[in-house]
């Protein structure tokens, strides 16, 4: 069976109102649509590289493509888990989780996106929550650090929420212009827990392999 050889297929993090996992063949196809109906509004650009802004045809295929891409460059010392958010059974968005040397930093970045017909409902701060357990207690690490534009009120506000701490700025160029992004820093110890309860399944300790996080932290 696949999940013999590729055990992160068995992972799976549910809260009250979510799940996310690794989307089958028809989740991700679904996941694609949802990006292609829109993930901001036209007037808001929220992301460094302006995927969400291309052609909806496109849109959907950059999904796609990210997905397989991280999938065929995985490794234990540098790894991009794209979880897909699930909301009454159907794909609403992506949650991510990225590290490089995992097992020596123990540290996480982390990015998602939410169609905009599911926006404004608080699952982003739900499924934030859900990755945050899932690397505190799950995988053992020591800090997660998140980044967003420094107008981008949303998601700094469910950074706010979930105990992160400001970590200097970072400053690029967006079409031509400097843009500000806040650093955030979510660190161990002022990790509160989840908001509300979370489960987590099929982290296995081949899963964990494959993380890096089979050795226990320094």
């Amino acid at each position: 069976m696949l999940i013999d050889h590729w055990p992160l297929r068995g992972l799976r993090i549910t809260t009250p109102r979510l799940e996310l996992r690794m989307p089958g063949e028809d989740d991700l196809a679904e996941l694609a649509e949802v990006a292609a109906r829109g993930v901001h509004p036209p007037d808001v650009r929220p992301f460094l590289t302006p995927w969400a802004e291309l052609p909806p045809a496109e849109r959907a295929r950059h999904v796609l493509q990210m997905h397989w891409r991280r999938l065929g460059r995985w490794t234990p010392q540098h790894w991009a888990l794209d979880l897909t958010v699930f909301h009454e059974g159907h794909p609403v968005g992506v949650q991510d989780m990225r590290a490089q040397d995992f097992t020596a930093r123990r540290e996480i970045a982390s990015g998602s996106w939410l169609g905009l017909a599911h926006q404004g409902l608080g699952l982003g701060t739900e499924m934030r929550a859900a990755m945050l357990h899932l690397a505190f207690a799950g995988l053992d690490a020591v800090s997660a650090t998140s980044m967003s534009f420094t107008d981008n009120h949303a998601s700094l506000a469910v950074s706010r929420k979930l105990g992160y701490r400001p970590d200097g700025i970072s400053r690029d160029v967006m079409d031509g212009h400097t843009v500000v992004s806040q650093r955030l820093r979510l660190s161990r110890e002022h990790w509160q827990g989840p908001p509300a309860p979370v489960t987590v399944r099929g982290l296995t300790p081949a899963c964990r392999e494959l993380f890096g996080a089979d050795a226990p932290p320094e």
